[in-house]
C-alpha cells in the first residue's frame, strides 16, 4: 500500500520494509481502545480506510474488521475483478449502499454483488453478466429500494428475458427507483405489462435504456389502434421521474404518459427515428399541449437524436410551445431539442413566461436568432445551464446578452458558426461558469486570452473542430487564472496542433485529469514524452492525467508505448489510442498496467461532464480513490500481497 504522508514511526523501518517488531514506539492499539478505533474508522470513505490501513499494523487490521459493517461500499474507479472483491466484501449485515464497475465481473459474481441488506444497488458496464442478475436480486435482496443496472448482457450469447424481470419486481416490493440503462426490446411478451403490477404503487422514478413503442404502449395499458388513449386509471399513481428512449415520439405516447401518471414532475423523453415520421404519426403541436394535464411538471426534456436521420419535430410550430405554457409556466428546466419550425417569438415566450427556469436548451433550433436573448436582462431569470448547440444563426450578440445572467455554470455553444472572440469577452467574465463547450467555432487565439485571463473558474473546457487555433494558443489561455481549475480539456481535430502546444500544456503545469487530442495529424512522441515527465506545482511528479485519448494522432510510434509503463501516467486509467500499434504492443502494455482500459477502435472515451441523458450539462467533480491510487501505483505483486493482509 501507498505509505502515507502522516506515517507514525511505527509503521515503516527505515528500509520501507514491514513495521520493525524491535521498534520501541508504542502500537496503535494501545494508545487507543479498539472499540474507538473502530468507530473512528467506520466514519470514513473507502479511499481513507485504505489510506489509514497503510499507516501501521493495527490500523491494518482495524480496517480489515472495519470492512464488515461499513454501510455504503462505493468502488466505480476502477472495475475490480470477482478474486478482488471477494475479502473487499465480507459478510456485512449493515451494508446498505453497494456501487461497483462490473466490467471484468461475470455470472459467477452475482452471489457476491446481491446482498441481502442492500437498499441501494448501482452497477456499471454489466455486458458480461445475464439476466440471472435481475432473477437474483429479486430472490435475495428484498429491502432494495434503489436499482441502476448499466448495459446488461450485451455480449454476444447472454439472455435476459421478462421473467427475470417479473421475479425481480416480484420480490423487490420496497422498490422505489429503477434505472434500466440498457435495451429492454428482449423483455417482450404478451403479460409485459402486467409484470409490473406489483411496482405500480412504490414506483417513484423510472428510467429505460430503450423501450419499443408496441411495450411502452402495453405498459401504460393502452390501445395501439386508436389514436386518442383509452380512459383509465393512472398506472403508476406515485411515478414522479420518467425518463425513456423510445423510437419516435408521437402525440399518442405524450398523452397517454401525461394522463397515467398524475404524480409526474420529471419527464424526459428521446428519440431517434430511422426513416421520417408521417405527420400523423409525429408529435404535434396539440400533442404538445396535452403534456402537464396536473400541471405538476417541473422537469421537461424532448430531444429528438440525428443518430441516424437528419430529422426534427417538423410538425410543431411556435403555436404550440405557447399553448404547452399555459400548463407549464412553473418549469425549473426545459430541453426542446431538434424542433426546427419554432422561431425566436416560441422560444423567447418560454424565457418570458418561466420565472423560475433555471436551465434551457434550445440545440437544434435552425431559427434561433439574436433575438431570443434580446429583453432576457429585463426578466427576473436566474439561469444555471444553458445549451445552444447549432444554432447557426446565433452570433456574439446573443451571447453578450445571455451572459448578464451571473449564475451561468454551464454554457454549451457547439456548433454555433457564427460566433468569435467577442462572444468569449462576454463569457469570460462569469464568476460561477465551470463548463464551456465552443467545438466548431470561429474562435482564435485572442478568444482564449480572454478566458485565460478572465474571472471564470473553468473545470472543462471543449475546443474541438475549431480550426483556427494553433500552438501560440495554448500558451494564451494558460496565461491566466484557469490554470489553477481547469481539469478536462478537449483539443481533438485541431489542424494546426503539434508537439509544440502540448509541450507549452505541460510547461503550465496545469493538473489535467482529462485529455483528448483525437485526430490531431501533427501530435507526436514528444508531447508523450512532456506529458508523462510534466512536473505539479504541488511537488508531485508525473501527469495527473486519468484519461488520455490519442486515437488517430498520426505522430505516435511504437516507441511511445514505454511511456505508459510504469513508473509513467500513474493515474491514468483510461487509454484511447490507434490500433496500428499492433496487438503485441498493446498486450504488453495491459500486462504491464492491468488496471488500464485501451481502447484502438475509435470509441469516445467516457461521458465527458455533458451529453447525459437525466440530467443534461451536469457537472460533478471527480476524485481520484484512494484505492485506486493504491492499485495503480504500487507494484501488482505488492499490491496483490498487501490486500490479502488487509483482509486476512
Amino acid at each position: 500500500m501507498p505509505q502515507s504522508e502522516t506515517e507514525t514511526p511505527r509503521s515503516r523501518n527505515s528500509t520501507g520494509g514491514e513495521p520493525d517488531p524491535a521498534d520501541p514506539s508504542p502500537a496503535m492499539d494501545h494508545i487507543l481502545p479498539s472499540s474507538i478505533l473502530s468507530t473512528v474508522l467506520s466514519n470514513l470513505d473507502i479511499r481513507s480506510l485504505v489510506a489509514a490501513a497503510s499507516t501501521s499494523r493495527s490500523l491494518h487490521s482495524s480496517a480489515a474488521h472495519t470492512l464488515s459493517f461499513l454501510p455504503s461500499f462505493h468502488f466505480v474507479e476502477i472495475a475490480p475483478t470477482l478474486d478482488m472483491l471477494r475479502p473487499l466484501l465480507p459478510p456485512n449485515p449493515r451494508l446498505r449502499s453497494l456501487r461497483l464497475d462490473c466490467s471484468r465481473l461475470d455470472d459467477s459474481s452475482i452471489e457476491c454483488l446481491a446482498k441481502a441488506s442492500l437498499h441501494e444497488l448501482c452497477l456499471l458496464n454489466c455486458e458480461n453478466l445475464s439476466g440471472r442478475l435481475l432473477a437474483e436480486l429479486g430472490d435475495k435482496c428484498r429491502d432494495l429500494r434503489t436499482l441502476s443496472v448499466n448495459s446488461l448482457a450485451e455480449r454476444r450469447g447472454l439472455s435476459k428475458g421478462c421473467s427475470d424481470l417479473k421475479q425481480l419486481l416480484n420480490g423487490c416490493l420496497q422498490l422505489e427507483s429503477l434505472r434500466l440503462a440498457f435495451d429492454v426490446s428482449t423483455f417482450n411478451d404478451p403479460k409485459f405489462d402486467h409484470v409490473w403490477a406489483a411496482a405500480l404503487e412504490r414506483l417513484s422514478s423510472l428510467e429505460i435504456g430503450y423501450i419499443p413503442v408496441t411495450m411502452l404502449l402495453k405498459l401504460f395499458s393502452l390501445s395501439v389502434q386508436l389514436q386518442q388513449p383509452v380512459h383509465h386509471a393512472p398506472t403508476f399513481p406515485n411515478l414522479q421521474k420518467l425518463c425513456l428512449s423510445v423510437d419516435c415520439i408521437t402525440d399518442n405516447i405524450v398523452r397517454s404518459i401525461s394522463t397515467a401518471l398524475p404524480s409526474l414532475t420529471h419527464l424526459d423523453l428521446q428519440d431517434a427515428p430511422i426513416i421520417e415520421p408521417r405527420p400523423s404519426s409525429d408529435l404535434s403541436s396539440a400533442g404538445l399541449q396535452s403534456i402537464n394535464p396536473y400541471g405538476k411538471l417541473r422537469h421537461i426534456s424532448l430531444i429528438r437524436s440525428q443518430e441516424f436521420l437528419f430529422t426534427s419535430f417538423r410538425q410543431v410550430n411556435d403555436f404550440g410551445v405557447m399553448l404547452m405554457l399555459e400548463t407549464c409556466s412553473k418549469l425549473e428546466s426545459i430541453c426542446l431539442e431538434g424542433f426546427s419550425c419554432v422561431t425566436d417569438l416560441g422560444f423567447k415566450e418560454i424565457i418570458r413566461s418561466c420565472s423560475g427556469l433555471r436551465k434551457l436548451s434550445f440545440s437544434h433550433g435552425s431559427q434561433v436568432t439574436d433575438f431570443v436573448f434580446s429583453d432576457i436582462s429585463a426578466t427576473s431569470l436566474s439561469l444555471t445551464n444553458a445549451s445552444l448547440r447549432r444554432c447557426k444563426f446565433l452570433s456574439n450578440v446573443g451571447i453578450e446578452r445571455l451572459s448578464s445572467n451571473r449564475d451561468l455554470n454551464v454554457l454549451d455553444l457547439r456548433d454555433c458558426l457564427n460566433l468569435g472572440d467577442e462572444a468569449l469577452k462576454a463569457v469570460s467574465c462569469l464568476p460561477k461558469l465551470q463548463i464551456l463547450l465552443l467545438d466548431r467555432t470561429g474562435i482564435t487565439g485572442l478568444g482564449l486570452s480572454y478566458l485565460g485571463s478572465g474571472k471564470c473558474p473553468l473545470v472543462s473546457l471543449s475546443l474541438r473542430g475549431c480550426r483556427r487555433l494553433t500552438d501560440k494558443c495554448i500558451a494564451s489561455l494558460f496565461g491566466g487564472s484557469i490554470r489553477l481549475s481547469l481539469q478536462v480539456l478537449d483539443l481533438s481535430r485541431l489542424p494546426c496542433l503539434s508537439n509544440i502546444g502540448i509541450e507549452a500544456l505541460a510547461r503550465s503545469r496545469v493538473p489535467i485529469v482529462e485529455l483528448r487530442m483525437r485526430e490531431c495529424r501533427h501530435i507526436g512522441d514528444n508531447s508523450l514524452m512532456a506529458l508523462a515527465s510534466m512536473q505539479l506545482d504541488d511537488g508531485t511528479h508525473g501527469s495527473s492525467l486519468q484519461l488520455l485519448d490519442l486515437y488517430d494522432c498520426c505522430g505516435i510510434t511504437a516507441l511511445a508505448i514505454r511511456w505508459f509503463k510504469k513508473p509513467y501516467f500513474p493515474r491514468l486509467r483510461l487509454l484511447g489510442i490507434t490500433g496500428s500499434l499492433t496487438t503485441f504492443l498493446l498486450d504488453a502494455l495491459s500486462r504491464n498496467r492491468p488496471f488500464l482500459r485501451t481502447v484502438c477502435h475509435g470509441e469516445e472515451l467516457g461521458t465527458g461532464y455533458w451529453d447525459t441523458n437525466s440530467n443534461w450539462n451536469r457537472y460533478e467533480e471527480d476524485h481520484l480513490d484512494e484505492i485506486e491510487q493504491w492499485l495503480l501505483e504500487e507494484d501488482l505483486a505488492d499490491a496483490d500481497e498487501d490486500m490479502e493482509e488487509l483482509l486476512e
